[in-house]
């Protein structure tokens, strides 16, 4: 129990909200959206995981009494914990949560400012439920935001691998080295699958993991191996070049990443790998990739690719760029995120280099550096029902015009071409996007993990 008790993920202030409500309310009706940020769209992801791994579970009594007295040294007050509502749950409903979940498909692209999902409760005595649960439900921004992060990433590469070579080769252009930078192995597992909606290169093995038990995956990353600074300098920089033939060596043919600046990137690519070993990477049966770890990329890669290009043999694309051999090529992974990725790529292709030579790797920028805000996740009331009567309900903080809410009861329809989030007491023949995916403890409807790529697949760039 503890932490993983589901009475207990709420917010403090929640647990008294029971008697906050007006008397003879009965429904409570609420909506998850983003409202807007750093990109104009959104990849819908990470609720079948929550709904799969918490709210599956059923509530139990010892769990209800490690809750009271929790709450009861927490607020000095026994009566602020809500007993009775959740003692009627184990009672009528078994432990399982009487509420109802409506989600867009996972995978589906939303332009921001759109219902993502609806959330209300299936028992009049339950209407507490629904924002108390706001808590967990929230933390869906997180996947949220990772595979749109992500998605944006892609569509960067995706146009400068047209402009300048082959964009068959998206799968694996960017990588995820964000694992050791999260906050937590929760947090690695959500960032990390929310990447493989998009890619297929991963060293966050908990992304891996998620996705094959909680989304049908069989296996959705794939990796290669790569030495670290340990693994080099551990050779003593005077054995610099046994350590780098040492790899070539033990991985004889394949993909085999070595990082390469420990000492002296420039001196390691032209005088190592372009000449001592020169003859070994040329007749290997594989590519090695050069790893530079330090330094601005946007001045680096053009400097280490000139050099590169100083001693094996390249070759000019049809579309006028070069390349080197097939059997060399570069993985810059410091310094990558959506912010720095366009003008690393616009100084590649400004040197005259095809984006053919390179692949990425992002840590704290692919899972790290974005919050709540970056997409300005929000989860409202906006109906509820009162005495029997139905009622709108909606802020509209003057101070703050752009955090008013929507009102009533929501859905999401496609008008003109586009997506529109409408009252749900309109007449229309148009299909709802929200779909019931949770009803009374019960996931309705599991997303393979193919399934949501395919929707997050991008068809224009």
């Amino acid at each position: 129990m503890g932490i993983d008790n589901l009475v207990l993920l709420t917010d403090s202030y929640k647990i008294s909200h029971y008697r906050q409500y007006p008397a003879g309310t009965s429904e409570v009706y609420s909506y998850f959206e983003s409202r807007g940020g750093a990109y104009n769209e959104v990849v819908f992801f990470g609720l079948q995981y929550y709904l799969k791994k918490y709210l599956s579970t059923r509530i139990t009594q010892e769990q209800i009494e490690e809750a009271a007295a929790i709450c009861t040294q927490h607020f000095g007050d026994a009566s602020l914990f809500n007993r009775q509502g959740w003692e009627h749950i184990l009672k009528y409903h078994d432990g399982y949560l009487p509420v109802s979940i409506k989600a867009v498909p996972e995978g589906m692209v939303i332009p921001t400012k759109n219902v993502l999902m609806t959330i209300e409760n299936t028992d009049p005595a339950a209407y507490w439920l629904t924002n108390y649960l706001e808590t967990l439900l929230v933390q869906v921004w997180y996947g949220c935001t990772v595979a749109t992060n992500s998605r944006e990433m892609k569509r960067h590469l995706l146009k400068a691998l047209d402009r300048s070579g082959d964009p068959s080769t998206i799968a694996f252009k960017l990588h995820d080295f964000g694992f050791r930078g999260v906050s937590s192995v929760e947090t690695a597992a959500v960032g990390g699958a929310a990447h493989l909606v998009n890619f297929m290169g991963t060293d966050t093995i908990a992304g891996i993991i998620m996705a094959r038990e909680y989304y049908g995956a069989e296996m959705p990353g794939f990796s290669i191996p790569a030495a670290e600074h340990s693994t080099i300098t551990s050779w003593t920089r005077e054995q610099e070049t046994a350590a780098y033939e040492n790899m070539l060596e033990v991985y004889p043919e394949g993909f085999v990443a070595v990082v390469s600046d420990s000492y002296d990137i420039f001196n390691a690519c032209r005088n190592i790998w372009g000449d001592t070993l020169r003859e070994k990477v040329l007749t290997r049966e594989g590519t090695l990739v050069i790893r530079p770890d330090s330094g601005d990329p946007r001045e680096m890669l053009p400097l280490i690719l000139a050099t590169l290009g100083e001693v094996f043999p390249c070759t000019t694309n049809e579309k006028g760029y070069r390349a080197l051999p097939s059997q060399v090529r570069l993985i810059q992974g410091d310094g990558v995120g959506p912010d720095t990725l366009p003008e690393i790529l616009e100084a590649v292709m400004a040197a005259g280099w095809s984006i053919d030579n390179l692949s990425f790797g992002s840590g704290g920028g692919l899972l790290q550096r974005l919050d709540r805000d970056t997409l300005s996740f929000a989860f409202k009331c906006s109906s509820a029902v009162v005495d029997g009567k139905r009622r709108d309900v909606y802020k509209q903080p003057v101070t703050a015009p752009w955090k008013s809410s929507k009102r009533g009861r929501l859905k999401l329809v496609e008008r003109d071409g586009s997506l529109l989030t409408v009252g749900s007491e309109e007449t229309s023949r148009e299909e709802d996007f929200l779909q019931e995916v949770y009803r009374n403890g019960r996931v309705l409807i599991e997303e393979n993990f193919d399934i949501v790529r395919k929707r997050a697949e991008i068809v224009c760039i």
